[in-house]
């Protein structure tokens, strides 16, 4: 399968193909036929837009319900149990706890994904990638430690290190790839700074970052690539339901491109369900086209995005291009006396003041209209209140509201490995 393609047409003919071989195969799969059945959708379906047009969204919702009724692991399983060999679950950040399996070639897909990611962003045999993270039933950067082995990379797992033995497993092991959420970089910068340590003779070219939409938030990159000397940061997403899902345009830094070459995705308004013009903002629904056993078909990511599509791109491809990245969660936008304040919003602008450890939003609903109060850590050594009038003065000059900010203890707020949970409702 090539990795690009010359034009639009050739990615939805490609699509178009790979869909037909889909449904073909989910004529056995207990949870997608009877939806494919009376949507009236046949291997031999004409179009991609016809397809949109007859098959229903499948949300988080739907398949958490299935679960329920089908335990442990649902009726999405096209082939007998037998077939597969991959057990992970998502990180229940969103909702309900879902059990996803994959058979070896569904693995593999993933795996094929992960690897168009890594050659965009510049991976090459002999590298050496370390990987800050637990390697528990949560898929996160699994598929990425095999895509990046399968590519010749000398492949260093971090579970069961505290971060004080990550960072001195980067250092002693001389490692040129760092993958792990933003958060987690920030956290081991400083961490490596409070220790002494001198980042700026690490080996480390470039950090992979994914699990929440901080890698594209200007602000976050660059706290990120101070704290980490001569690194560059490379954004990704994806989802358990759907895996790797987009990867970092090479040529401009935090927008992201959608794997069209895996993945038929759709822009759609969440309110009216309809498609949204280039350029508009809308929500990101996908259907996975090679994940043959557990694929998603127009599945609901509640994603924001900024998409555009239709014209070539500065680094020669044509697939659908996110400017800004994930904005945020559909369910995490909240409205404060009628402006729409968004969470990357926030962050781009806190982590613009170096002095800043941590933060967290809270959410108070009082009669019937939602506040926010943001909590923020300053660092050792810095002047809390000047630090707090800042980011208030910041935070009015974006949103043209009074955001409090209250000043809290050092260490008193949580740190995250993979996906920070930031806004919290009280």
């Amino acid at each position: 399968m090539p990795a690009s393609f010359p034009d639009r047409s050739e990615i939805r003919a490609r699509q178009l193909s790979q869909l037909r071989a889909l449904v073909r195969e989910l004529e056995t799969n207990p949870f997608y036929a009877p939806k494919l059945a009376a949507a009236g959708i046949t291997p031999g379906v004409a179009s991609l837009e016809d397809f949109s047009t007859s098959m229903p969204f499948t949300t988080k919702d739907d398949l958490a319900a299935d679960h329920d009724a089908h335990p442990p692991f649902g009726s999405n399983l096209t082939y007998p149990i037998s077939r597969y060999t991959r057990f992970n679950h998502t990180s229940g950040t969103t909702g309900s706890l879902l059990r996803w399996l994959d058979t070896p070639e569904s693995w593999d897909w993933m795996l094929y994904n992960w690897e168009l990611v890594m050659e965009a962003a510049g991976v090459k045999r002999g590298d050496r990638a370390f990987f800050a993270f637990s390697f528990g039933p949560f898929i996160g950067f699994w598929t990425a430690f095999g895509a990046a082995a399968r590519m010749g990379c000398l492949c260093i797992p971090g579970g069961a290190l505290n971060t004080a033995g990550r960072i001195q497993a980067v250092m002693d092991n001389q490692v040129t790839i760092l993958c792990c959420s933003p958060t987690y970089a920030i956290r081991m910068g400083e961490a490596a700074r409070e220790e002494g340590v001198d980042l700026a003779a690490s080996h480390v070219r470039l950090i992979i970052v994914a699990g929440e939409p901080g890698g594209s938030v200007p602000a976050t990159r660059e706290r990120i690539q101070k704290l980490w000397p001569g690194a560059r940061v490379f954004d990704h997403h994806g989802m358990t339901e759907v895996g790797p899902a987009t990867f970092e345009c090479p040529e401009q830094p935090g927008k992201l491109h959608v794997i069209e070459t895996s993945i038929y995705a759709e822009v759609l308004d969440p309110e009216t369900d309809q498609p949204v013009e280039s350029g508009e903002m809308g929500e990101l629904v996908m259907t996975t086209l090679g994940r043959t056993g557990s694929p998603v078909l127009r599945y609901r990511s509640g994603d924001a995005v900024r998409a555009y599509w239709g014209e070539r791109c500065v680094c020669g491809r044509h697939d659908m291009l996110l400017d800004g990245g994930i904005l945020s969660r559909l369910d995490d936008m909240i409205v404060v006396r009628g402006v729409n304040v968004y969470p990357s919003a926030v962050e781009h602008i806190v982590r613009r003041h170096p002095e800043v450890a941590e933060y967290r939003v809270e959410i108070r609903s009082r009669q019937g209209m939602d506040d926010l109060e943001l909590q923020l850590e300053p660092a050792v050594g810095s002047d809390g209140p000047a630090l707090a009038t800042r980011v208030e003065k910041d935070l009015r000059g974006v949103f043209s509201m009074r955001i409090p900010v209250k000043l809290v203890e050092p260490d008193s707020l949580p740190r995250f490995e993979i996906k920070s949970r930031r806004w919290i409702r009280v």
